[in-house]
């Protein structure tokens, strides 16, 4: 490995830092977007049969904003219960806003790593036909530095194309995870903002 660095010389360090974070980012996105922990199937029906049994409670409300995201949601049109509907529409509406800022976060940044690591590969592979041009003296070229920076030059650009696909494609399926779950959490919020009001049974 160490050899392999070497020979890909100092550009590479950039495309590894921007892998290492790139990694980190998708395992934390992969634990984070599970379904359990951003919208459970039958915590809607959980809620409203509690809701119907005990009513609203302190012990409910602290029980939902520690759990999963939807819950978070529920817990804010929960608390301003007595409230008009519009009231109760406007405080789901403001924890929705920061549940989906919540679900994207590391997005905007894994999306740049995939748009910025190619040109790090390029920015490697100029290195490395400088190291190429360097070589050139009136006597000749320099093997050694040749071959240096023909290797500078290919590591950097398949390293740089190795980094941007995966995060291309990760950031790709997580923004579409993140957009059906704020759906399904709009969807979840209207049908509890109508058992609320009684214009529907669960």
């Amino acid at each position: 490995m160490f050899a392999l660095i070497e020979a890909a010389g100092w550009p590479i360090w950039f495309l590894i830092v921007a892998s290492i974070v790139a990694v980190a980012i998708i395992g934390e996105r992969l634990w984070s977007l599970r379904q359990s922990q951003v919208v459970p199937k039958d915590l809607l029906h959980r809620v409203v049969q509690e809701y119907r049994k005990n009513g609203v409670s302190e012990e409910l409300i602290a029980r939902l904003n520690r759990g999963p995201v939807l819950g978070r949601v529920f817990a804010a049109g929960l608390k301003n219960i007595r409230s008009s509907r519009e009231i109760i529409k406007d405080s789901i509406e403001e924890a929705g806003r920061a549940a989906t800022q919540e679900l994207e976060r590391f997005l905007t940044m894994l999306g740049s790593i995939a748009a910025v690591a190619p040109l790090l590969g390029l920015f490697g592979t100029v290195v490395g036909m400088i190291e190429i041009f360097g070589s050139q003296t009136p006597t000749g070229s320099n093997p050694i530095q040749l071959g240096h920076g023909i290797s500078i030059a290919l590591y950097n650009t398949a390293f740089g194309i190795l980094v941007a696909v995966p995060s291309i494609l990760f950031y790709r399926y997580f923004r579409a995870k993140v957009d059906a779950m704020v759906v399904e959490m709009e969807l979840q919020a209207i049908k509890l903002v109508e058992v609320l009001m009684g214009e529907r049974r669960a």
